[in-house]
Order: structure tokens, then sequence, then C-alpha cells
């Protein structure tokens, strides 16, 4: 496997995946029983937007380049935004973006725990440097879908996966909707976020009826679009799909989903979508996207 977020780190994807991650486990944290995190693709944790590989990618101007001067953004938004802004490095401007395990580590509790999985040796010794001393943070050199089989369900059982694949293999999709379907049962309490890049539309049915196979509960889908999604070379949007949704949360995305398409719009304006999926909907039309 070839791929390194570093070169990805900060852009837009970013900003849409980590702001929705932060409100999941901001709903996690309304009660007082602890959690687990779990992720399966977890990279190194901490991304220099000045180092080589950054600079190389260029994407992160677009991205979270777009809001760190901000003072204006609401909720989510806002709070994410000050846990990068604070990150080590940053005291002196924008220099570091924080990964997944890092913003989640910045939610957890005493009693919370996390469970991180990175495959390739590097990242996952860079991943183990960060969380090195941390007793609530396990750091574990191996395969993200391995990682489903093994560890779940956590202690404690109530909790969140992150499953965040690099999408290199033609055969990520099937490996992954099987993957998502035994852990769905594996963990029948366990809430499931999956992020996925928006291509050609076209692309994700399979993977859409998988989601809604894995389980009886519908599946919230928010996506944000910076480009007609009909172009399989490029990125064109963001979305997350996600299994067994907290209570509330459809209305916490609704109100800041166009936040971001305004924030993070190109040449011409984002459009956001924010729909429920179940087995009599997942063959339906796609609503009609809001145009940020």
């Amino acid at each position: 496997m070839n791929y390194r977020h570093a070169f990805h780190a900060g852009n837009f994807a970013d900003v849409v995946k980590h702001v929705t991650l932060f409100c999941l486990l901001e709903h996690l944290n309304r009660k007082p029983k602890p959690w687990c995190y779990v992720e399966t693709h977890a990279g190194r944790g901490h991304y220099r937007l000045d180092g080589a590989e950054a600079r190389r990618g260029a994407e992160w101007p677009d991205g979270i380049g777009r809001l760190v001067d901000r003072r204006d953004l609401p909720g989510g938004i806002g709070r994410y935004l000050a846990q990068v802004s604070a990150l080590t490095g940053n005291q002196a401007g924008l220099r570091c973006y924080p990964g997944s395990p890092l913003l989640a580590r910045a939610l957890m509790r005493a009693a919370d725990r996390a469970i991180l999985a990175e495959l390739q040796p590097d990242e996952a010794r860079a991943l183990k440097k960060v969380f090195r001393g941390d007793a609530r943070v396990a750091v574990h050199e191996t395969d993200g879908y391995q990682a489903l089989k093994a560890f779940l369900p956590p202690t404690p059982r109530r909790g969140l996966v992150l499953v965040d694949p690099p999408y290199e293999s033609s055969s990520e999709l099937e490996r992954l909707g099987q993957a998502l379907t035994q852990a769905a049962r594996r963990w029948p309490t366990g809430i499931f976020a999956l992020w996925y890049p928006i291509k050609d539309r076209r692309e994700l049915a399979p993977l859409m009826r998988g989601l809604v196979a894995a389980d009886d509960a519908p599946v919230l889908v928010a996506e944000l679009t910076v480009a007609p999604a009909d172009n399989p070379a490029h990125m064109n949007g963001t979305g997350m799909a996600i299994l067994r949704p907290p209570w509330r949360l459809e209305e916490t995305l609704r109100e800041l989903y166009p936040v971001l398409g305004r924030l993070l719009r190109r040449e011409r304006p984002a459009a956001t979508s924010i729909r429920r999926l179940d087995a009599g909907s997942v063959r339906a039309t796609a609503a009609r996207p809001q145009r940020a």
C-alpha cells in the first residue's frame, strides 16, 4: 500500500470528516458513561503542514486553511478549530494538523478508551510515539479489518468505530461491506462511522446497499461536494455514512454542513446532502443536494 495521508492532511475532506467525528464524540460525552473509540486506519496521528509531503500535496490551504483565521464559526466547527489551533506546534500559526486519533483524545475523559489500528510500520511507530504514556490508548500495528474482528466488542461496550480506508484497492468496497456487516453484528450497541470519497457517485451504490444490509437501523449519510460527482479521476466530494447515529446528530449536521459548504466551496457553490437510508430508500434517487 502506497497511500500516505500526509499528502492530503487538512484538506477539505479532512475538515468535513473531522467536524463530523468531533460532533459524534461530543454526543457520546452528553452521557456520563464511558465510551471506547476504535479506528481502523489511524495513520500517524500528527501531520506537519510545512513538511515536504504536505507542500507537495498542497491541499490544506483549501481545507483547514479556509477556517484558521475565522472567529465566527458555530458549534462543533468552532470547537474543532479550537483543538486544531491548540495543537503543539501551532502557537505561532498553523503549522500542524491532528489526525482523527488526536481529535478523539481531545474529547476523551478519564474512563474513556481508544483502540487504534495502523498497518504501515512507520506510521504505526509514529502513532505509538504520539500516545506514549497514555494508558487510555492502545495502538496496534495491524490490518484495520482484522482489528474489527480482534477488538470488537470492546470495553467499555458503548462507543464508536471510525473506518477510514485509503480506497487504493479495487476490492476495497467489497471487503469493506463484508467487514462492516460482521462488525455490526459483533458489536450490536456500537456506532459505526465510515468515511468515503465521492468521485463518480454511481460507484457508491453497492457500498450504500451493503451499509443498509449490515443492520436493521437506518444509516445517516452526510455529504459535501465541491464539484460535479461524475468524474472518477478526481475527488469531487466527501461523505460520512453513520450506522446507528446518536439522537439529534442529524439535526446537528444539518446546521453545520451548509456552513462548511460556504467555507470550502470552489469556483461554484458547494452542495450538501443529509439523508437517511433504509431498505426502502437505498434504491431511490438521492435527495436533491442543498446549495451552500
